[in-house]
């Protein structure tokens, strides 16, 4: 089924317009939530909003909107007030700059979006697609909708554009702010942990290879419990291995694992392998029974 798009607008670089129109690219989760009800009578619950000093229920008639300037200080604002905040949507998508793609980190992504052509101009769209093909670069620009104006970036993703939501520079915490210690590490333990990168790494990113197990998990449960199932006891869990605390010890046994080495389990099975009797002739068999049996009662004295 084609896709349906939510949004038009014009890209704008240099003096060459492109009518565009604008696809969500991403479905929501469909996160599995709860809903608050009446433990009397199971009916679900309205939220309401409370004036902690007048102690009763406001309606939205009598609600207005406010900014904290200070602590409990609030300027308010009309309707009206509000709306001349608000950034005037131009429905224009105005590249200011091309940046070469891997120079831009991925911490700024936010929402994604498909870009297709709209009427008259699949000509333009494709040329600034192979463009920023060519020159492995992506675009860089403003785009006003909403009432806020958004950071974004344009890159080719096959034969389409996606439109990047980009956090602005002020959004990203620093790096700084976050404690990572000063702990060394030994070049044997680097040597390994290498090793153990390689042992795992694949050559592209397959997304479908990863599903929310969780999720799933939950929904089983809960069509169980639709369908008057108890499902307060949790299933039991496979217990765990026993924990490495060595670091080294920790890599070899990732190490080991990956390889696939043979478990001590698998030990009995060969020893038995080298101890099954050849074929032997009814007259040889009868002869060698005898010193089986006194094998077996020396071993079990």
């Amino acid at each position: 089924m084609a896709a349906r798009a939510i949004g038009s607008a014009t890209v704008s670089f240099g003096m060459v317009s492109i009518p565009i129109k604008l696809y969500s690219a991403t479905e929501s989760s469909a996160a599995v939530t709860f809903n608050w009800l009446h433990k009397k009578c199971s009916s679900r619950l309205k939220q309401q909003y409370v004036c902690p000093q007048d102690e009763e229920v406001v309606g939205r008639d009598d609600m207005i909107k406010g900014y904290e300037f200070a602590k409990d200080r609030y300027v308010t604002f009309t309707p009206d007030e509000l709306k001349a905040l608000e950034e005037e949507a131009t429905q224009t998508i105005e590249i200011t700059e091309f940046v070469p793609i891997e120079k831009i980190d991925p911490i700024y992504f936010d929402r994604p979006y498909y870009l297709g052509p709209d009427k008259g101009g699949d000509k333009a769209y494709r040329l600034l697609s192979k463009a920023m093909l060519e020159t492995g670069r992506a675009a860089l620009g403003r785009y006003a909708a909403r009432g806020k104006q958004y950071l974004v970036m344009l890159r080719p993703v096959g034969d389409a554009l996606v439109m990047q939501q980009l956090h602005y520079a002020d959004e990203i915490r620093p790096q700084s702010e976050v404690p990572v210690g000063d702990a060394q590490v030994k070049d044997a333990e680097l040597k390994l942990a290498v090793q153990l990168v390689e042992q795992i790494s694949t050559d592209s990113f397959q997304p479908e290879a990863y599903e929310d197990d969780v999720r799933k998990r939950v929904r089983d449960l809960i069509q169980r419990k639709v369908e008057g199932e108890d499902i307060s006891t949790a299933p039991p869990q496979a217990p765990q291995g026993a924990q490495i605390i060595d670091l080294m010890e920790a890599l070899k046994a990732s190490l080991s694992a990956k390889r696939g080495a043979p478990q001590p389990a698998k030990a009995p099975a060969a020893v038995s392998e080298k101890r099954k009797p050849a074929r032997h002739s009814p007259r040889e068999a009868g002869a060698r029974k005898p010193a089986r049996e006194k094998a077996s009662k020396t071993s079990g004295a």
